[in-house]
């Protein structure tokens, strides 16, 4: 085998493993979301329905890239689910703050913004939707 062919077969196996190895973070949740999605315009019907989100909690959406937020009753909000500090999708809702597991960054649920480090940056807000009991990307 000549020595270019032999690179290119190398590069391309190597390429092969990068993107295996990327699809392989995209993982899967509870919901059975992949981490791949997102929004591009296009309706998608109902994120969540309102029941399914806890006063003073909230749900990561990993598959649409948003965490949806119910800091008090009746009030929802919603954020990008990407860590603003490497990138990392945020894991878990829990006592009052949206959780990132790469680092520990906290983020407060009613507003983004950060509560402990090492995240300077608030989460994004997400525009949303409430009609009944469903909830949209607005």
């Amino acid at each position: 085998m000549s020595g270019v062919a032999r690179r290119t077969v190398v590069a391309a196996g190597g390429a092969g493993l990068a993107a295996a190895a990327l699809t392989a973070c995209g993982g899967t949740n509870a919901e059975g979301d992949t981490g791949t999605g997102g929004t591009d315009g296009a309706p998608e019907g109902p994120l969540a329905k309102t029941g399914d989100i806890p006063v003073g909690g909230g749900k990561v959406l990993v598959g649409k890239g948003v965490v949806i937020t119910q800091p008090k009753a009746g009030e929802f909000k919603a954020f990008s689910s990407k860590c603003t500090h490497a990138g990392c999708a945020v894991s878990e809702v829990k006592d009052g703050v949206i959780v990132c597991p790469c680092h520990q960054s906290r983020f407060d649920i009613s507003d983004g913004s950060v509560k402990g480090g090492p995240a300077t940056t608030s989460l994004p807000p997400e525009p949303i939707e409430v009609k009944g009991e469903d909830i949209s990307f607005g």
